[in-house]
């Protein structure tokens, strides 16, 4: 009752071992199955034992999705209760159940609490369907990804079956007991690859790029189910392999079916559409080929109630190996109070036995996204903004918005600058030199004649991109040389007389001994106009012990100016020997005009822990010229310092104040409004808080301190849908209304979640008053007839 109580489950069935006829096959990690279903009852046994190595609660969470990705189940296994280091305790059982009315390809998501790595418990399953797959799945680590199989069944024998590498590849098992002597590999016809001796626990082996590969599924043999097992191509991954971090495998060669070829065939896997009565409609969808060979996919409707027109274009795709294309679906939404679904399905024509589908639904009225939102929200698995709000907005999404003078917003998209005109978004022009941004160079910069600048890659060299006719066309000038930029983005007063400054980071070295220590040399680069045209002189130098620039999350602003004076903040590396506060945060004032800085930079403060290129620090500048500094940090509170001149970086700072008592903040994104409000968005650590009571869990939080008051505490904007780490890539922008533009995308730790889908999810949150209240950004909103 306590676990329910406390957001769990009912208590899930512990075992004896007269319980089941066999022990289920148990291994460690997460991540879950893919079940390819058929029409009928549909069942899951997830068993769970736990290990007990560490003591704290390891709840495991289950998840049952349909193709749609509509949660049809799910059930919670909590800790056993047994204290550290008394090793592992009773089997645990919960069954997942739906009735399958429509073939496809359901999931179940497997995520431990305090556990990301699956080292606290082992798992295992047991279902009626005939094919499915497990995807090991753990939470990220900042290294090299891999998915290493551990199995600790010793009473099994057990079968890896895995579609094999097509070139050269490796395995390595350890951990096998004395009883093991060797390990056998078969081909996908059941015949014999190679017998690995086993020597000191391990067995090694390597397969010839010459062995033929069958379209069938090789099969690792070990004769006692206790192991750790390595296969390039499975656990581990070039970026040349077919389906690289995906690590998809089942115990029994009957279970397989095609899902690698044929994962993200369909995507979005649901998608509501809100709309006035008969208003006419269309969906993209998005049809992938992630096989090596051409596939035809046929595309058909199936309405579970009374049919309704809907028009499918085009009905068939014939799509090249790792490609995609889009269908269109058109529609219009029905009389209110009527709620019209669509099931969209896609089956290759070539393997007819695979098929699945997503669910489109037309509803008339006004989506819940249209009005402000009740905070925080909470992003339940499978079920973001779209499916809890209706929030389907045509205008880009890839990046966060930015303002030029006359308020139009300029969106970066993957290969592309986007400007709304005259109520349509058009596509901006650049002949010599392609428009390219990814997180890095998101950002659009605009100085006092509204020309339109950014920062572009072509095969390693950079170039900053100016646009005469208000971003409708480009010219390219090289910034000669690579590295991280900054450019000075509005950030809510400061409109450069001149061509916007940079801030460029070039990398110099990183520490073996320190993880998060990197260090960078810091250049500023102040571009000149003359007579329309650019002239790049060589870079300023500040430093060759900085941290970097921020192009993470909050992507704060390094730069600001006013008239010819150009300000920067920076973060420094510093020596591990010494013992500080955290990373010194510096600013200094440069006068374009008399080509020289006004002093040396200036410590405002420090960013806890030190040498930890999280703690990028932030500047804006208010209506009175006064800069504000937030020194950045790695899960403690943000520290704050106003200069006490304006427009000036070396008459003087306040004494740094802590932004909260005691919140653990990381990844500033920060503004100024246009009443000389700060606005700070930034991801905040929540420890055995709701919704995840057993667990640490990241939220989106937004913070403000008003002119010549404190710093509010800060409120949650948005929740994640797992515990354990998380993070939104969020992006505070401000357009010339002082309206908050805050982009952000949910990124879980576990591949799992992340794997299963496709594309963009990035969001964005629009507060007009100043952070009082909050709404999903709409296409009016842009709207500036």
């Amino acid at each position: 009752l306590l676990v329910y109580l406390l957001g769990g489950s009912f208590p899930a069935e512990a075992l004896g071992a007269e319980s089941l006829t066999e022990d289920p096959l148990l291994f460690g990690g997460c991540g879950g199955l893919y079940i390819l279903a058929e029409p009928g009852p549909l069942e899951i046994d997830i068993f769970k034992r736990d290990l007990n190595r560490r003591g704290a609660p390891a709840e495991l969470r289950a998840i049952l999705v349909g193709p749609d990705r509509a949660v049809r189940d799910e059930k919670r296994i909590p800790d056993d209760g047994r204290p550290r280091g008394k090793g592992p305790g009773p089997l645990q059982r919960v069954t997942l159940k739906t009735i399958v009315r429509y073939r496809g390809v359901f999931a179940v998501n497997i995520t431990v609490s305090n556990d990301r790595y699956g080292r606290e418990m082992v798992w295992g399953f047991r279902t009626n369907a005939r094919r499915y797959l497990v995807e090991t799945a753990r939470g990220h680590k900042d290294e090299r990804h891999t998915e290493p199989l551990v199995f600790e069944s010793p009473g099994h024998s057990v079968d890896i079956c895995f579609m094999p590498r097509e070139g050269a590849f490796s395995f390595e098992v350890t951990g096998l007991s004395g009883a093991v002597k060797e390990v056998v590999l078969l081909d996908g016809s059941g015949a014999e690859v190679l017998k690995a001796p086993v020597e000191s626990g391990a067995a090694r082996g390597k397969v010839p790029a010459r062995k033929r590969r069958e379209h069938a599924p090789w099969r690792l043999r070990l004769p006692r189910g206790r192991g750790t097992v390595h296969i390039d191509g499975l656990t581990r991954w070039e970026r040349s392999d077919p389906c690289p971090d995906s690590c998809l495998w089942t115990p029994s060669p009957d279970s397989w079916f095609p899902f690698l070829k044929y994962r993200w065939l369909l995507t979005p896997y649901n998608r509501v559409v809100y709309g006035r009565e008969g208003e006419e409609k269309e969906v993209a969808f998005r049809i992938h080929n992630n096989g090596k060979e051409e596939a035809k996919i046929k595309l058909t409707a199936e309405f579970p109630g009374s049919p309704w027109p809907v028009e499918i274009s085009p009905g068939e795709v014939t799509l090249k190996g790792k490609s995609a294309a889009a269908v269109r679906v058109k529609f219009k939404i029905p009389e209110k109070g009527v709620r019209r679904v669509l099931r969209l399905r896609a089956t290759p024509l070539s393997e007819p036995g695979f098929s699945t589908y997503s669910t489109l639904t037309a509803v008339a009225g006004e989506p819940p996204a249209a009005r402000p939102l009740r905070l925080p929200i909470f992003l339940k698995p499978y079920e973001h903004e779209n499916r809890q709000f209706g929030w389907s907005p045509d205008f880009p999404t890839q990046w966060e918005p930015y303002f030029d003078l006359k308020n139009r917003p300029f969106i970066r998209t993957g290969d592309s600058l986007l400007f709304l005109s005259e109520g349509k978004w058009r596509k901006a022009e650049s002949p010599r030199v392609p428009i390219r941004s990814s997180s890095p160079d998101s950002k659009v910069a605009f100085d006092c004649d509204n020309d339109v600048y950014l920062v572009t890659r072509v095969r390693g060299k950079a170039f900053l991109l100016h646009s005469r006719d208000e971003g409708r066309t480009f010219e390219a000038y090289d910034l000669r040389g690579s590295g991280a930029f900054d450019i000075e983005q509005f950030s809510g007063h400061n409109v450069p007389r001149y061509p916007p400054a940079l801030v460029r980071a070039v990398f110099l070295s990183r520490d073996s001994k320190v993880f998060w220590r990197r260090i960078y040399k810091l250049e500023l680069i102040l571009p000149e106009k003359k007579k329309g045209r650019l002239l790049i002189r060589d870079p300023v130098l500040l430093t060759r012990n900085a941290l970097g620039v921020a192009s993470h999350s909050g992507v704060p602003s390094a730069v600001v100016s006013r008239g010819s004076r150009v300000h920067v903040v920076w973060a420094e590396a510093t020596d591990p020997a010494k013992k500080i506060p955290g990373v010194p945060t510096y600013v200094v004032t440069y006068d374009r005009e008399k080509r020289k800085f006004l002093g040396e930079p200036v410590l405002v403060g420090y960013g806890a822990p030190p040498n930890d290129i999280h703690n990028r620090p932030s500047l804006v500048m208010d209506g009175k010229g006064y800069l504000h500094v937030l020194t950045g940090t790695h899960g403690r509170p943000f520290h704050y310092a106003r200069s006490l001149r304006p427009n000036t970086a070396h008459e003087g700072w306040t004494k740094e104040e802590s932004v909260t008592a005691g919140s653990p903040q990381t990844y500033i994104g920060l503004v100024c409004g246009a009443d000389d409000t700060l606005h700070l968005v930034f991801r905040l650590w929540r420890r055995r808080k709701e919704p995840f009571p057993l667990a640490t869990h990241a939220a989106l939080a937004y913070q403000r301190k008003r002119p010549g008051g404190s710093w509010e505490p800060p409120r949650i904007l948005v929740e994640a849908a797992f515990s354990e780490y998380s993070v939104f890539y969020h992006r505070l922008t401000i357009d010339r209304r002082g309206r908050l533009f805050l982009s952000y995308d949910y990124w879980s730790t576990y591949w799992f979640y992340r794997n299963d889908h496709v594309g963009n999810r990035r969001s964005l949150l629009l507060s007009p008053d100043g952070g009082d209240t909050w709404k999903l950004a709409e296409d009016r909103d842009f709207d500036l007839r």
